[in-house]
């Protein structure tokens, strides 16, 4: 697929590419992808014959067709032969709610796997760090048919060593395995991986009202999803990790926002409270009247563009989560490329967010 050489982009930093030329490559890129997408994947062909002008050049980003990320929910949308499919992977979803289906083959997996590899290293560098996850090993059944919750622990663990589960298979705190692993890693750096609402839940919570206060200070926290169940409890990003320092010792706590339709492309959040788009990746700010391309500093829908999706046709998404461009190169992290902020959901959308797959027992 001419414009999608996996060693080109794998060349690149994370977030050292300038906003100019990261939109030119990436252009490149997800017009070869949607020719590929067309020409394998026929139930999308037929989308784009119907939704867009077929004769019409990507000369931008914002001229790459997109379909809603709900689709995955209401139809199969492959575009590799159905005996090359070596995994397939579930998105969130409440009792009754579908769920995304996503066909992945070897080159699409692979891919994904090094990507986040290279994003991780921005979080807790090129070491695999001792891994406390914040959840239960009880999620992690079916290797072949993975839920958004499970694969997002088993994709972050890949990054970890002596994985710890601080939960038990009724999600109820397991203190002493989570005091053996401290001990066992003390003065050590250590990784923790969770999803917001389950942090919060049955993690914070049940150690504030034990009164205890664990010690995990050389601990990075990575997190994401969930938000939704936080913001109606009126926790805001400031007060998540004020609590989570104030009850673990957690000094740096990172949030990201990422879904499994586009596994691999995660946006990682700045020490100013900037989500970032790495140079695989890239966000859209769509009017929720027309789908106009948005300015930076308007709020509209969110899409979501990524160089991975090979083996399937996901490789521009609008979601349905609002958001807004806050500035392109110029974040005081020195980081580069777009960054941006979430605002939450269009009105009426389904709760979705990894942790929304965990529904406590009544």
């Amino acid at each position: 697929m001419t414009g999608l050489d996996p060693a080109f982009w794998l060349d690149q930093s994370p977030f050292a590419m300038p906003a100019g030329a990261k939109a030119a490559a990436l252009t490149h890129a997800m017009d070869a992808l949607t020719r590929w997408h067309r020409q394998h994947c026929p139930a999308y062909a037929r989308i784009l014959d119907v939704a867009t002008d077929a004769d019409r050049p990507i000369a931008t980003l914002a001229d790459v067709p997109f379909i809603p990320v709900r689709l995955f929910k209401e139809m199969d949308l492959r575009s590799v032969p159905e005996e090359q499919v070596f995994k397939t992977m579930t998105s969130s979803g409440t009792s009754g709610q579908q769920v995304s289906k996503i066909f992945l083959d070897r080159e699409t997996a692979a891919l994904q796997t090094k990507i986040l590899s290279r994003l991780m290293g921005e979080v807790i560098g090129r070491k695999r760090l001792p891994m406390l996850v914040i959840d239960s090993a009880s999620v992690l059944k079916d290797r072949n048919a993975f839920s958004a919750r499970g694969a997002g622990i088993l994709g972050f663990s890949m990054f970890g060593q002596n994985v710890t589960y601080a939960l038990d298979a009724e999600m109820n705190l397991d203190l002493p395995a989570i005091d053996a692993f401290l001990e066992r890693h003390a003065g050590q750096p250590v990784f923790l991986f969770g999803f917001t609402f389950m942090i919060w839940q049955h993690f914070y919570k049940p150690l504030q009202a034990l009164g205890r206060r664990l010690t995990i200070d050389q601990g990075v926290l990575l997190h994401g999803g969930g938000w939704k169940k936080l913001q109606d409890e009126a926790v805001s990003s400031r007060d998540f990790h004020a609590a989570l320092r104030e009850r673990a010792g957690i000094d740096r706590v990172v949030n990201y926002y990422g879904m499994v339709e586009q596994t691999g492309s995660i946006f990682l959040e700045c020490d100013r409270g900037f989500l970032h788009a790495p140079a695989y990746a890239e966000v859209i700010i769509r009017d929720v009247a027309d789908f106009s391309a948005l300015p930076p500093g308007q709020t509209g829908l969110v899409e979501v563009l990524s160089m991975i999706p090979r083996s399937y046709p996901g490789h521009a998404l609008l979601t349905e989560d609002l958001g807004r461009i806050e500035g392109l190169d110029g974040c005081a992290c020195g980081r580069r490329g777009t960054h941006f902020t979430i605002a939450g959901r269009v009105a009426k959308a389904e709760v979705r967010g990894c942790s929304d797959t965990y529904e406590p027992a009544a």
